[in-house]
């Protein structure tokens, strides 16, 4: 190599230098792609003030970040997601616009009652505001009170209320975490109902409370919604069912279910056909009585000249019986709260290929029936019908996801790699040719004619005599090395000649 370095011209070796230089350079340059860090974000929206505290402590940590979002997002490296979280952590960052009871802690000596009543109703406000920010798809949150002061009166107090903000990035929440968070709020502050609790998107948007915690009846969205998840957990029950009979993709099933979502109270009397009896009196009178003197009583029985009318005598007896009973009417009071999710109609539609015989048919359709729960007498209908499927083209495995850029490192690094290559074998090559190729200044001497004067003057023509030493020693060498292409090169000369 070392030998190859010394022949090469100056012109040459300005090249190979140039171009190992060139493949460094690449080299080093793709390495530094491949290895460079990739950023996740783990805060948005952060307070510019706090992001000095926060870069801190991941310094401390030694967690890589910078800053996006124009100071307001603070991103690390991938690799370290969960150690920058930790270290936010344990520092309380970021911190929330609205503090909690945490308030108390820097609390003054001496202040007053209206003092306290407002850090208090402060505190509460951030308190709320930090655990509605742990609602997944809730970016942040702003909670405002109203705390009426208390009446002697209770027909004086004011009723508590609240408004709270929701900031959710762009994504709609669902209905039943909105709730959920409504339920929160009324639940966290005393006194305060739930119809008293607004909640509100960052767009304007009115979330709570709706039609239906109004008295209004509720909203088509919600009974869309209840519609949806039972059409679906139908259907796919009735879908495995129909694969596992007749083969996936030779059968599908779609669901229309009617609910009614109306919450409805039932109030019912009910009065027994026989009364109980609460109370009963019962009274009997005997009287018993024999013979004695007869006539009516007075002066008319004493005077002598009269006799009397008729004599009476004998035995007699009274008795008289009497009751009386009050009877109670027998009712039963039922009070019965109906909850939501009452089917009103039931339709099932099934499509089944044709390859699949005509008497499974009518087997799917009276199980498929019983397992959706059909009712005729409630207007419920399950239809299966036959019809040819389009072929299905063979399923492939889902391809990951290309990642170019990774991909170019990998490929320009190779291009680089081949093209120094070449080059270097190519010249290697061309200057191996050129040593074996030419021939020899002293052979090209010797072939050239010579007079007889010449050689009688001893001075051969001025052809100098070949320098034995440096040339043997240079042909030995050749030989050394290469000696197929030194016999190459004899038997060409032989031929010629």
């Amino acid at each position: 190599m070392g030998s190859l370095i010394q022949n090469t011209s100056t012109k040459g070796k300005i090249g190979m230098a140039a171009a190992a230089i060139g493949v460094v350079l690449v080299a080093i340059f793709l390495m530094k792609m491949a290895t460079s860090p990739s950023y996740s974000t783990v805060a948005t929206g952060v307070d510019p003030a706090q992001t000095g505290k926060m870069t801190a402590a991941l310094d401390t940590k030694g967690v890589k970040w910078k800053l996006v979002n124009n100071g307001t997002g603070i991103a690390v490296d991938s690799g370290q997601t969960a150690e920058a979280r930790v270290a936010l952590a344990e520092q309380g960052l970021p911190q929330n616009g609205q503090a909690g009871f945490e308030l108390f802690d820097k609390q003054k000596l001496g202040a007053s009652n209206l003092q306290q009543q407002v850090t208090y109703q402060r505190a509460l406000e951030g308190e709320l505001a930090q655990t509605i920010e742990q609602v997944q798809g809730v970016t942040s949150a702003q909670v405002n009170l109203v705390l009426p002061e208390e009446q002697l009166f209770s027909d004086q107090n004011s009723q508590s209320k609240a408004s709270v903000l929701l900031s959710t990035g762009g994504q709609p929440m669902d209905p039943n975490s909105v709730r959920g968070i409504a339920q929160l709020v009324a639940g966290g502050v005393k006194g305060l109902q739930l119809g008293n609790v607004s909640i509100t998107d960052s767009t304007g948007q009115l979330l709570w409370p709706t039609s239906d915690t109004l008295g209004n009846g509720p909203s088509a969205s919600l009974k869309q919604a209840a519609q949806n998840r039972y059409n679906q957990q139908l259907g796919a029950q009735l879908q495995a069912m129909l694969n596992q009979t007749v083969g996936v993709g030779k059968g599908t099933v779609q669901v229309n279910a009617d609910l009614n979502v109306d919450q409805t109270s039932k109030d019912a009397l009910l009065y027994a056909k026989k009364g109980v009896p609460l109370e009963q009196k019962k009274q009997n009178e005997k009287l018993a009585g024999s013979g004695g003197a007869s006539g009516t009583a007075g002066t008319g029985s004493n005077i002598p000249s009269y006799s009397g009318a008729g004599a009476g005598g004998g035995n007699n007896n009274y008795n008289n019986t009497s009751s009386d009973t009050t009877f109670g009417v027998s009712k039963t009071v039922e009070h019965t709260k109906v909850a939501p999710g009452a089917i009103n109609k039931l339709g099932v539609a099934v499509l089944v290929d044709k390859s699949v015989p005509p008497a499974t048919v009518a087997q799917l359709q009276s199980a498929l029936g019983a397992a959706a729960g059909i009712t005729p007498k409630r207007g419920d209908t399950i239809t299966v019908s036959q019809v040819a499927f389009a072929k299905q083209p063979p399923a492939t495995a889902p391809k990951a996801p290309l990642n170019p850029v990774g991909y170019a490192k990998y490929v320009l690094l190779a291009f680089g790699l081949m093209g120094f290559l070449f080059f270097m074998m190519r010249h290697l090559k061309k200057r191996e040719d050129e040593t074996l190729m030419r021939k020899p200044t002293w052979l090209t001497e010797i072939e050239a004619p010579t007079t007889v004067a010449e050689l009688e003057a001893g001075n051969g023509g001025g052809m100098p005599m070949p320098q034995e030493s440096s040339q043997k020693k240079g042909l030995e060498e050749l030989a050394d090395r290469s000696p197929d292409r030194v016999a190459q090169q004899v038997r060409l000369w032989m031929n010629e000649a």
